[in-house]
C-alpha cells in the first residue's frame, strides 16, 4: 500500500489553514475598525445599513422563528401526551425555544438572508472595481464597507433577537393551547415560566449574537475578497453559506455545553 508522504499531507492541509488565517486576520481588521474609532466618520453609513437590516430582513427572520415555535409546540404537545403528562409541554417549549430554537433560527436566517446578501453586494462592488475606487478616494474600504455593517448589526440584532424569542413563545403557545388544546393556558404557563431564569435569557442572547456576528463577518469576508467575475461571486456566496452553517452549529454546540451542560443544566425537575 502506498501512503502519502509528509510533504503531500502538508500540501493538502496548508491551503485550508492559510484560508482560515486570512479570514481571522480580516475579522480582526473589521473589529479593530470599531475599536479605534475609525468608523465614526461613517456613522451615516452605519445608520443606512441598520435601516436596510430592519426593512429587508427582520420580517423574514421573525417569520422563521414563529414557524419553528409552532413546530416545537406541536412536538412538545404530542411528546408530553405520549408519556401521560400533557402539561409537561410547557416545560418542553420553555427549554427548547429559549435555549436552542430561537438561536438556531436566528442564525440560519441571518446566514441565508443577511450574510449571502453581503457577499453578493460586496462581491459585485469588487468585480466592478468600486472597492478600488474607494481606496483611490482615500477611504478605508474595510471600515467603510465591513465595519459599518458589523456595527449596524450590533445595534439592531439585540432588539430583533429579543422580539424573536417572544415570537417563538407565542408560536408555541398557539400550538399547545389553541391548536392541540390538551392543556389550559394557566397550566401551560405555570410550567413554562418555572423552567426559565433571567440567566437563561442572557445566555441565549449571547449565543444568538455570537451566531449573528459570525455570519456577518463571514459574509463581509467572502464578498470583500472575491476575485474574478460574476461566477466567482456565486461561488463565494455558496462557500459563505457552507461556512456559516458549520460555524453556527459549532457555536451552538459549545454555547449549550458552556451555559447549560454538565452539572449546570438549571432544570428544576424534582425541585
Amino acid at each position: 500500500m502506498i501512503t502519502d508522504g509528509p510533504q503531500a499531507v502538508r500540501g493538502r492541509l496548508l491551503p485550508p489553514l492559510v484560508s482560515v488565517g486570512r479570514a481571522i486576520d480580516f475579522f480582526w481588521l473589521v473589529v479593530r475598525g470599531l475599536g479605534d474609532g475609525r468608523v465614526r466618520p461613517y456613522f451615516g453609513e452605519v445608520l443606512r445599513q441598520a435601516g436596510i437590516l430592519i426593512t429587508g430582513s427582520v420580517i423574514i427572520v421573525l417569520g422563521l422563528v414563529f414557524a419553528l415555535g409552532l413546530v416545537v409546540g406541536i412536538e412538545g404537545s404530542y411528546g408530553a401526551r405520549m408519556v401521560g403528562a400533557p402539561a409537561a409541554a410547557g416545560a418542553f417549549t420553555s427549554i427548547a425555544d429559549l435555549r436552542e430554537i430561537a438561536p438556531y433560527a436566528f442564525g440560519y436566517m441571518m446566514a441565508a438572508k443577511v450574510s449571502t446578501g453581503f457577499v453578493a453586494e460586496l462581491g459585485t462592488m469588487r468585480i466592478t472595481e468600486e472597492i478600488d475606487a474607494l481606496a483611490v478616494m482615500g477611504l478605508d474600504s474595510v471600515v467603510y464597507l465591513c465595519s459599518t455593517r458589523l456595527l449596524a448589526s450590533w445595534i439592531i440584532l439585540p432588539f430583533v433577537y429579543a422580539v424573536g424569542i417572544l415570537v417563538s413563545f407565542i408560536g408555541s403557545f398557539i400550538a399547545v393551547v389553541l391548536q392541540v388544546g390538551q392543556v389550559s393556558a394557566g397550566g401551560y404557563l405555570e410550567l413554562f415560566w418555572k423552567f426559565q431564569s433571567p440567566a437563561d435569557y442572557l445566555f441565549s442572547g449571547v449565543k444568538g449574537m455570537a451566531m449573528g456576528t459570525f455570519v456577518v463577518l463571514v459574509g463581509c469576508y467572502f464578498g470583500y475578497t472575491v476575485s474574478g467575475g460574476p461566477v466567482e461571486v456565486g461561488r463565494a456566496t455558496a462557500k459563505a453559506m457552507v461556512v456559516n452553517l458549520i460555524g453556527i452549529h459549532i457555536i451552538g454546540i459549545f454555547g449549550s455545553q458552556l451555559f447549560w451542560g454538565g452539572g449546570h443544566a438549571r432544570l428544576p425537575i424534582g425541585g
